[in-house]
């Protein structure tokens, strides 16, 4: 990794003077490589304290990063800003000069590697600079597509999107052949890193690549090789990620998976290799999917009425009650039980559109269990899961007797008065 790390000010270039103390502490006779993002800030005093640093007798050698792909291919000299994708530069740097390359070595392995690299951003809030009013300028329910890492406002700003769709977007844009921006075609290896922006729980990163992964294998027909997921160029307490892909072989990977004591480089059981098999969501199973007979049937007998409306009053008080459901566990337990319920609901009324033999008590009331167990976790999923079991056996213990509407109608209520 690196040797050094020179900061300046909050979202601004470090100066001159305290880039060349930085080149003075570290720099030995093999020489020194400056990595730098590619904004005006930090060209100009990085250059100039590399200039000073070389007038000195010093071997320095610069690289410029950058990365980002959300906005058009540049028509004036700015170029592209550098993101996340220095990160994996910086990696690749640094072990090719632990490895003892020489600087010009060194520095042609970081210009190729920046060359390989892609990298895009989505945020669902912008910073707070210290001491400043956090802006507005992302209102409630709008995300902002494409912005930089020191809260300048992005390419696009865009109703909050599912996860799934809005890294779907992401790939497209960094491996657009429109633009071209990284040299990756169907078929390449890549490695991917998905980048917390400071806010961003770890958990919802590691959603963001479960995304990912099998997008770029299956949408665009590349070979995952690594996944780093964390936190690793932030923007203070912005909420939102950023997705990078490199095009990878075996030079890349090595110097990827060389070891270093930095302490936030993450490190897998398996050099962060993805899995080789793309896991395939289990298609919803129904526990009568084998007997064509069970299903909803063509025509509703009375008694299929009756169970029908009484179905979908239980499930729509529990859909409306999730959230005073929520806030009464939550005041005992953790909140969930409200959402956990409304899965349920939700699963019933619409299994029930297809699946339910509503003519037949038993069988809807198995099948309700069905759909129970295959959205509903924890306790209560359980619980329900096996109170229609013990139903359906009653009901078809029950059933050469013959089972009348009014208990129906009781099973069901019993069901929504114990949530």
């Amino acid at each position: 990794m690196l040797t050094a790390a020179i900061c300046g000010d909050v979202f601004a270039s470090p100066p001159v003077d305290s880039i060349l103390a930085g080149i003075h502490a570290v720099t030995g006779p093999m020489g020194c490589l400056l990595i730098v993002t590619n904004y005006t800030g930090d060209r100009l005093n990085f250059g100039l304290a590399a200039e000073q640093a070389k007038s000195e007798g010093y071997k320095v050698e610069i690289v410029i990063v950058g990365d980002d792909c959300a906005l058009p291919p540049p028509r004036g000299i700015a170029g592209r800003r550098g993101l996340a994708g220095t990160i994996l530069v910086n990696k690749i740097a640094g072990a090719a000069a632990a490895a003892g390359l020489s600087l010009a070595d060194v520095a042609a392995e970081a210009k190729r590697a920046s060359e390989m690299v892609g990298t895009m951003g989505v945020a669902l809030s912008v910073c707070t600079l210290p001491g400043q009013v956090t802006s507005d300028r992302l209102g409630p329910g709008k995300m902002e597509l494409g912005l930089g890492i020191h809260g300048e406002p992005g390419a696009a700003v865009a109703d909050l999107q599912p996860v799934d769709v809005v890294v779907s977007h992401v790939l497209k844009q960094i491996l657009s052949t429109e633009t071209n921006y990284v040299p990756i075609t169907r078929g390449n290896r890549v490695v991917l890193m998905i980048n917390g922006l400071g806010a961003t729980p770890v958990m919802e990163l590691m959603i963001a690549a479960g995304k990912a992964v099998p997008n770029l294998q299956l949408e665009h027909g590349l070979a995952v090789e690594r996944v780093y997921t964390g936190s690793f160029m932030t923007s203070l307490d912005m909420a939102g990620f950023s997705i990078s892909i490199m095009k990878a072989d075996e030079v890349i990977l090595k110097h990827l998976d060389a070891t270093t004591k930095a302490p936030h480089w993450p490190v897998g059981v398996d050099g962060n290799r993805p899995p080789a098999k793309i896991p395939v969501p289990m298609p919803p199973s129904h526990s009568m999917k084998s007997d064509e007979s069970l299903g909803r049937p063509l025509q509703l007998s009375q008694q299929g009425h009756v169970l029908e409306v009484t179905i979908e009053a239980a499930a729509e008080a529990v859909v409306n009650l999730r959230d005073r459901l929520n806030e009464w566990d939550s005041k005992v337990g953790d909140g969930d039980c409200g959402s956990t319920m409304y899965r349920g609901a939700t699963a019933i009324l619409e299994d029930k559109k297809k699946y339910y033999p509503l003519n037949d008590a038993a069988e809807t009331v198995n099948e309700i269990g069905a759909s129970i167990r295959r959205v509903m976790g924890g306790t209560s999923g359980i619980l329900y899961h096996i109170f229609c079991k013990a139903a359906y056996a009653k009901l078809k213990a029950s059933s050469k007797s013959g089972i009348t509407s009014k208990q129906c109608e009781m099973i069901f209520f019993i069901k929504i008065v114990s949530c």
